[in-house]
């Protein structure tokens, strides 16, 4: 995957969990600043997505820690153990915003 290809599916990674987030009846605030999404949880705790464009991963920060994900031309998943995004997503909204999102990404 080329470097436009990259940012295209890091583009639309964001905005696919940004739509999601948006459509939840919920008190969660998201902003899409330039590759980087900063979410703030109802508590005032953050997920934070960032495109690491040099290495063609997707950073995710969370309170639990921090994640890197590579695309495997299907789906985005975790360096050190192949969990895919949706997932890691839903595991880390549950404990850190005590909320249930659904992400098909």
């Amino acid at each position: 995957m080329n470097e436009s290809e990259f940012n295209q599916r890091v583009d639309d990674t964001l905005e696919l969990i940004e739509e999601v987030l948006d459509e939840a009846e919920s008190d969660i605030d998201v902003i899409n600043n330039g590759g980087v999404l900063t979410i703030i949880c109802e508590n005032k705790t953050q997920v934070i997505l960032t495109r690491q464009t040099p290495v063609k991963q997707l950073w995710l920060a969370a309170r639990s820690g921090g994640f890197h994900f590579d695309f495997n031309g299907e789906t985005w998943i975790r360096d050190s153990d192949s969990a895919r995004l949706n997932n890691v997503l839903s595991d880390i909204f549950s404990e850190q915003a005590g909320e249930q999102f659904s992400f098909d990404l």
